[in-house]
């Protein structure tokens, strides 16, 4: 083999390297001997059908596979001799004609392209410090999140004859909806409960039945959508003789025993317990989400080196696809919809540069840790990412069984919490206690 170096310029390095063919088909004739034992072809015994019989049947098909191996070995010790680090999968051009190669005719001449990890020295993670906000759980955040699933479980209460509807009352109604003075099949019902404001019925219906009372009745005159389900009744004009029979005011739920059974609990005092506990978990992981941005913003502050062009490019694709689906679903942030699209990738190709230094450099720390990923942890992020479809598990957990490759990328992720982890247990961490508002103030994780 002949390795000739062609350029070596930043990141980016290439190799002019040529295998014989008369190596190739040395590789052949090992392979053929290797394989004879085995063959067994009709009218010969087996393990007795001559080389020559055998290459010419075979041969074609053998240094196919004989070429690729090539190819690959040969660019392996080419990284090994030259102490290249890959940032990602070397580029093969081959320069001879394959057929001829295969043949036998030509030698294999290739150029490989490879972009290489910068080399760097990550700061010492004993050398950092950080200050980790952190929020002491009391009774009153406890109180207040008890009063918020009681908003979710409104009920109502009958007022006054004399009192007004108003938003957001409830009224008891019966009603009757004519189309042409005919009336319509689903058009009826006695004592329907609607809350007005709550958009469930034809627009414009809830509206004109605030400011009445129990006992009045009016007729409701309405449109119905042009695109409404119901295709007779689509664009038709409706009149609904409606008869008030209660108003009702919204009313909190009384947060008692009884309030808790609703929700699976036994009692007050356990579902306020187990209130508390999700909320301090809220708190912890806001916490840690919080560390890690600073760790993460630390670093990159630390850390300036050239970075790999396709490691980059392919950051960015990957954001950009996302920021086009948002934009299709009109979904995209408020600050970014104002942006032009020259600007908007501007801030995103930056974006992309940060992920990729703070990769690089968190794998850089995670080496000199020797941190390593256990089969163990593989599987229980795997099982994690199948709870994330219900109904679906079994499916997701035989797609990676499947995937050597999708179990693969589930290493980086592991690798880089273990490796801020890492950090976080060298590092001057202390912590500073500051209120919920604070702790979840500004909390854009990138």
């Amino acid at each position: 083999m002949q390795v000739k170096e062609l350029k070596s310029e930043g990141l980016s390095r290439s190799f002019a390297i040529t295998i014989s063919k008369e190596d190739l088909a040395t590789k052949l004739e090992a392979k053929i001997k290797e394989m004879q034992p085995q063959v067994n072809l009709k009218g010969f015994r087996k393990g007795k059908v001559p080389t020559s019989h055998i290459r010419k049947m075979f041969g074609q098909s053998i240094m196919n596979d004989i070429v690729q191996e090539s190819v690959t070995e040969a660019t392996q010790k080419t990284l090994e001799d030259n102490k290249i680090r890959p940032a990602g999968q070397p580029d093969i051009d081959l320069r001879a004609n394959g057929e001829d190669v295969t043949k036998g005719k030509a030698d294999l001449e290739y150029t490989l392209s490879v972009e290489t990890i910068p080399e760097f020295e990550p700061v010492d993670p004993k050398t950092l410090k950080f200050t980790r906000l952190v929020t002491k759980l009391d009774d009153k955040a406890v109180d207040e999140q008890l009063a918020e699933l009681a908003k979710g479980q409104v009920n109502y209460k009958k007022k006054a004859k004399t009192a007004k509807s108003k938003k957001d009352d409830a009224v008891l109604i019966n009603f009757i909806g004519r189309v042409d003075g005919e009336a319509f099949d689903g058009g009826t019902m006695d004592g329907h409960q609607l809350v007005l404001g709550s958009g469930t019925f034809i627009p414009g219906f809830e509206d004109q039945l605030i400011g009445v009372k129990a006992g009045d009745k009016l007729d409701v005159a309405v449109t119905f959508p042009a695109e409404y389900q119901v295709e007779a009744l689509a664009g038709k004009e409706a009149v609904f003789e409606t008869e008030v029979l209660e108003v009702q005011g919204a009313k909190d739920a009384e947060i008692d025993d009884e309030f808790a059974k609703k929700f699976g609990m036994d009692d007050l005092a356990a579902l306020r317990e187990a209130v508390s506990k999700q909320a301090e978990g809220e708190l912890e992981q806001q916490s840690a989400m919080k560390l890690k941005r600073a760790i993460l913003d630390e670093l990159d502050k630390k850390h300036k080196f050239d970075l790999p062009p396709k490691m980059v490019e392919a950051e960015f694709a990957n954001i950009w696809a996302q920021v086009e689906k948002e934009k299709e679903a009109g979904q995209l942030d408020e600050d970014d919809a104002k942006k032009s699209e020259k600007k908007l990738k501007a801030d995103y190709m930056k974006i992309a540069e940060r992920r990729v230094r703070l990769g690089l450099v968190l794998a850089e720390i995670g080496a000199k840790a020797e941190i390593q990923i256990t089969n163990e942890e593989l599987q229980q992020s795997i099982v994690a990412e199948a709870r994330r479809y219900p109904g679906q598990e079994q499916q997701v957990i035989e797609f990676y069984q499947k995937n050597p490759e999708a179990v693969a990328q589930m290493r980086a992720p592991i690798f880089e919490e273990k490796s801020v982890a890492f950090i976080i247990e060298n590092a001057k961490v202390t912590d500073k206690t500051v209120s919920r508002d604070e702790l979840f103030e500004d909390d854009d994780m990138i």
